[in-house]
């Protein structure tokens, strides 16, 4: 029989890095899901591969559902402080823990370059499993594509997360009112700038670290013990400004903040200034800002200092009726300028 230069469409046999056919749904695929991700991922109601995740879940009379997702395409997939996997699981974390709610479930959507080695797979899953562990929520559904060579870059995760609001519990990006104080957790720009550095080949004095964290304990802290909350928001992409002027413009309230009193790292100080970059506008993965009556603002700061993940709060400014839907910058050299929405994309790629 004539050699028609043919080749089989199924690949066969164990391979290293991604191939199409993990992609095909069948013996591939399912060799992937046995080998790879269940043991790194699977739980009671994941192991049992069904096309949807039954979950029972007791709500208390008045609770509500929050849910909420995301897509990380973030490059390098591998960083100081983290990686795609535990990022894309607090981001997803992180949306619900500062709408109040409790994160219970979450699902994971993988789309996979063809050439990515599964061992770089297979640590992914791993951060991705303890991130879970550590944030408290259960991944309980998932999906696997694989893309051509080039089509993609390496790995693309969209999580989907599903928590509980307690009743009583009402914070809304609407909330904010005149008087109220402003605090941020921590330090802000520090995963945007860990992120460039590693892709840029930079190098600095001091390693830059990703803040990549869940921040749904540090979130029952503060509601539980200070209601008067209004609104949280986390300062991902668009960094503190966007997060403050999304704030401004819901709530028709102007912000003023204090360049003095904003926590940044000199490292990031450092790092921006030969860069050309605002601090203000670089993301961050595991911060938070929180709107709060002034009565309760200093009782509320050394309870977030005393929080692991909150120990470099600060209160940065205030929420007042002047300027509504505009944010205000006192700087150290005593003049004032507005911050204003970013304009355009300063860092493709960092979540």
């Amino acid at each position: 029989m004539k050699d028609l230069g043919a080749s089989c469409p199924v690949p066969f046999g164990r391979y290293d890095r991604i191939v199409l056919g993990h992609g095909s749904g069948g013996r591939l695929t399912a060799n992937l899901i046995r080998d790879l991700f269940m043991p790194a991922l699977g739980g009671e109601i994941l192991s049992r591969l069904e096309d949807q995740a039954v979950c029972p879940v007791d709500l208390p009379a008045g609770a509500r559902l929050a849910f909420t997702t995301d897509s990380f395409v973030v490059r390098p997939i591998f960083f100081p402080g983290g990686d795609i996997g535990s990022l894309a699981i607090h981001g997803t974390v992180n949306d619900l823990a500062v709408g109040g709610a409790r994160p219970l479930l979450m699902s994971a959507a993988f789309i996979l370059e063809e050439g990515l080695p599964l061992e770089e797979l297979a640590r992914i899953a791993a951060s991705m499993r303890a991130a879970c562990d550590r944030s408290g929520v259960q991944l309980v559904t998932g999906d696997t594509k694989v893309v051509d060579r080039g089509k993609g870059d390496k790995v693309f995760i969209t999580t989907s997360g599903i928590g509980v609001v307690q009743p009583g519990v009402s914070l809304s990006i609407s909330s904010a009112r005149a008087g109220d104080r402003l605090l941020v957790s921590g330090p802000v720009g520090d995963h945007g700038i860990a992120i460039l550095s590693v892709r840029e080949g930079l190098e600095f004095e001091t390693q830059l670290v990703s803040d990549s964290a869940p921040l749904a304990d540090l979130t029952r802290v503060m509601l539980e013990a200070c209601p008067s909350i209004a609104c949280m928001r986390d300062p991902t992409r668009g960094g503190l400004s966007s997060a403050l002027n999304e704030m401004a413009a819901a709530s028709k309230v102007g912000v003023k903040l204090q360049e003095t009193a904003i926590p940044i790292r000199p490292s990031v100080v450092a790092a921006c200034e030969v860069l050309g970059l605002d601090p203000l506008y670089v993301a961050c993965e595991g911060r938070l800002v929180a709107a709060v009556g002034e009565a309760d603002a200093e009782r509320l700061l050394e309870l977030v200092r005393s929080h692991p993940l909150g120990r470099d709060a600060a209160l940065i400014g205030r929420v007042v009726e002047d300027h509504p839907g505009i944010v205000t910058l006192l700087s150290r050299a005593g003049g004032e300028r507005v911050v204003s929405l970013l304009s355009g994309e300063q860092l493709p790629r960092i979540c």
